[in-house]
C-alpha cells in the first residue's frame, strides 16, 4: 500500500539489519559520511568524531565543499535535505533558490519577446536565485544539531585558509566551463594565472575572502548572510549584472525561508522508498519509475540483460513525460503528488511498457488531481550538483543534495564563493501553444530541480539506503538504478554506483560508452531503440553501504582518476 508520511526528516547506503553485534573490542559507532571530494567527507568524520549528529555532519560536508569543489555547489546555492530515523520517521527540508519579488514570466526574454542564446541568461544576473544552503542548515540544525553552530564551520575554514590543492576534477572543469569559472574578477584572480590559464593540478589555492565570510556566518548567525555584509553585497552584484527591472534586493534576501516539506514516500518490493516532493520532480519521479517496474522480475531476467535495462528505459520515459508537465513548485502550482503515485496510476502506466518493444510515441498520463490546461516548457538540460550522505550512531541517516547548477553557476562570485544559476532552471518561455507553463517564472517561486535526496527502509522498517545523485537531468535516473542495483541485485555501494548508464531522453537514448551496454547496442536496436548514443557517464559521487556487519564508504568508481593528486 503507498504511503506519504507526515512530517516527522553520489550518495547511497544500505543496512542489512538494524545493529550489527560489536565484538567486546570493538569502539562504539560514531557514524560514517560520503562524499564525492575526500576532503569534504573527511570534515563530516570530524565533526562526528566530535559528537555531532548526522546533520552536524552533513552541514561540515556541504560547507567543505563550498571550498574544495567550488564547481558544483556551495553557500551561493541551495539544495534539498532529506533525514531518516532508525524508528522510520522521515522529514525533509527545502533550501532550493527562489526567485526575486520583481520576476515575471517573461523575465528572460529579450525586449522582442524572445528567447535569447542560454549563456546570454546564465552569464547575468538574470540566473541568480536568493541562495538557500544556509538558511537550510540553519533550519536543520535548529532541529537536529548537537554542536554548537560555529564548530560546524571550523573544517571548512581552515581548508580556506591553509589551502588546498586543485585536483584533476577542478582543473577540467576550469577549462571546460572557463567562460563562468572566469567571468568575474575575483574567480580570475582565485583559479587562473596571469596568462589567463587555469592553475595547474596540484595548485595550493587560499582562499581569504571565503575563509572570512564563513568566519562571519559562524560567529554571527545564519541572519548575517540573509542581512548583513555579505546580504548587502549580494545583492548590489546580482543588481548590477541584471539587464531589466526586478533585479534582486536585500529584502528578496533577507525574506527567504527554508521550509520542511512533506515527504513522499511509497513501496517498493516490500520496501520504503521515502523522497523529497516539489519544488523537485527527483523523488516523485524515482518513485513513479520504481513503482512501474515492480511487476516485471528484473533479478530473475539478470543484470547483463539487455531486456532490463529496455524496460528501465521504457518506465524513464513515462516518468519524465508527467514530470514536463505537471512538476514544478507546489506553491504556485497543483502538484497532483498523490495522484502520480497512486497504485492504480502506476499500474496503469505501467501497462504500456512491453519487454518486446519500445513505445512509439510517449505523453503525460492523466492522474488523479490533475490539471489538463499546461505546457511543456523549454527548460535545458541540468549540469553540476554534489551529493553526500552521513550516518551517525543513533542510525539516523541523512542525504542532502547541494547545488549551485551548472558549473561555477552565474560566474558572478560574492564573498569567494559562486553564485547560482538556478533560475535558468525555470522555463524560460512562460507558454507554449497559448498555455502557461507550470514552470515558468515568477516572484518568490522555486525552479523545478531534478536532485533526489532518498532514504530506503528494508521489509522489517530498518534502515537499509541512503541514496542520490549528481548530474542534474540524470539524478533521478541515476539513484533509481541505484536502488535497483541494491535491491534487486544485491550489489555492494560502489558496484550499484558503477553500474552502466543507460537513460532516455524522449526517443534518444544514451548508453554509456565503454560498457557491455555499448556492445548490446544492436540489441536495443532490435527492442526499438533507435536514436542511441554512447557517451561518458555522469559522475555520481559518493555512498555507503552496510553488508556483513560493516558499514561501507565507496564513492563513484569512476571519480577516482579524477581526485588523484601527483
Amino acid at each position: 500500500m503507498l504511503r506519504t508520511l507526515p512530517l516527522a526528516i553520489a550518495a547511497l547506503a544500505i543496512s542489512a539489519c538494524a545493529t550489527a553485534p560489536l565484538q567486546p573490542e570493538a569502539k562504539a559507532f560514531v557514524g560514517q559520511v560520503s562524499a564525492a571530494d575526500p576532503r569534504a567527507q573527511a570534515a563530516g568524520e570530524e565533526i562526528l568524531r566530535q559528537g555531532g549528529s548526522a546533520t552536524d555532519a552533513a552541514i561540515a560536508v556541504m560547507l567543505a565543499l563550498t571550498v574544495v569543489e567550488p564547481q558544483s555547489s556551495g553557500i551561493g546555492g541551495g539544495g534539498f535535505l532529506v533525514r531518516g530515523e532508525a524508528d522510520g520517521d522521515v522529514i525533509t527540508y527545502d533550501g532550493r533558490e527562489t526567485a526575486p519579488d520583481g520576476a515575471t514570466p517573461d523575465w528572460f526574454l529579450d525586449k522582442e519577446g524572445k528567447v535569447p542564446p542560454f549563456m546570454d541568461s546564465v552569464l547575468s544576473g538574470l540566473s541568480v536565485g536568493v541562495p538557500g544552503n544556509i538558511a537550510l542548515a540553519a533550519k536543520a540544525h535548529e532541529a537536529h544539531g548537537r554542536l554548537a553552530w560555529a564548530e560546524l564551520f571550523a573544517p571548512a575554514i581552515r581548508l580556506a585558509r591553509e589551502g588546498f590543492r586543485i585536483n584533476p576534477r577542478l582543473n577540467n572543469s576550469l577549462s571546460t566551463a572557463k567562460n563562468r569559472a572566469a567571468f568575474s574578477e575575483s574567480g580570475r584572480a582565485l583559479f587562473f594565472d596571469a596568462s589567463g590559464e587555469p592553475h595547474p593540478v596540484g595548485t595550493l589555492i587560499r582562499n581569504e575572502d571565503l575563509a572570512r565570510a564563513l568566519e562571519t556566518i559562524a560567529k554571527q548567525g545564519p541572519e548575517s548572510f540573509y542581512s548583513g555584509d555579505l546580504a548587502r553585497e549580494l545583492a548590489a552584484t546580482v543588481a548590477a549584472a541584471t539587464p531589466r527591472p526586478g533585479a534582486m534586493t536585500l529584502d528578496d534576501i533577507g525574506g527567504y525561508e527554508a521550509r520542511q516539506r512533506e515527504a513522499v514516500c511509497t513501496p517498493y518490493r516490500e520496501y520504503r522508498i521515502c523522497s523529497m516532493g516539489p519544488p523537485t520532480s527527483g523523488g516523485v519521479a524515482v518513485q513513479q519509475m520504481l513503482g512501474q517496474l515492480e511487476r516485471f522480475d528484473l533479478a530473475e531476467m539478470g543484470i547483463d540483460n539487455p531486456v532490463t535495462w529496455h524496460l528501465f528505459l521504457e518506465s524513464q520515459r513515462l516518468a519524465y513525460a508527467d514530470r514536463e508537465i505537471y512538476l514544478a513548485d507546489s506553491d504556485f502550482v497543483s502538484v497532483p503528488v498523490e495522484g502520480l503515485l497512486a497504485e492504480e496510476y502506476l499500474t496503469q502506466r505501467s501497462a504500456l511498457i512491453s519487454q518486446d518493444n519500445a513505445m512509439a510515441n510517449v505523453e503525460a498520463g492523466n492522474p488523479r488531481g490533475a490539471f489538463q490546461a499546461l505546457a511543456d516548457g523549454d527548460e535545458p538540460e541540468e549540469k553540476g550538483t554534489s551529493h553526500l550522505a552521513v550516518i551517525d550512531g543513533d542510525r539516523t541517516m541523512v542525504s542532502y543534495t547541494t547545488t549551485i547548477e551548472g558549473a561555477f553557476g552565474s560566474g558572478l562570485m560574492v564573498g569567494g564563493f559562486y553564485l547560482n544559476n538556478e533560475l535558468t532552471d525555470f522555463s524560460r518561455s512562460p507558454e507554449v501553444g497559448g498555455k502557461p507553463v507550470a514552470n515558468r517564472v515568477e516572484g518568490g517561486k522555486r525552479p523545478r530541480s531534478s536532485m533526489s535526496p532518498t532514504v530506503v527502509y528494508d521489509p522489517q522498517g530498518e534502515p537499509f539506503m541512503v541514496v542520490g545523485a549528481a548530474g542534474g537531468s540524470t539524478i533521478p535516473v541515476q539513484t533509481a538504478r541505484s536502488i535497483i542495483g541494491a535491491i534487486d541485485f544485491g550489489l555492494d555501494a560502489e558496484e550499484s554506483l558503477g553500474l552502466p548508464f543507460v537513460m532516455a531522453f524522449g526517443n534518444q537514448v544514451l548508453l554509456e560508452e565503454g560498457t557491455w551496454l555499448e556492445a548490446s547496442a544492436d540489441a536495443f536496436r532490435a527492442l526499438g531503440h533507435r536514436e542511441l548514443q554512447i557517451r561518458p557517464a555522469p559522475l555520481k559521487g559518493g555512498a555507503l553501504l552496510y553488508r556483513g556487519g560493516q558499514w561501507q564508504s565507496a564513492r563513484d568508481p569512476r571519480l577516482a582518476s579524477q581526485l588523484e593528486m601527483p
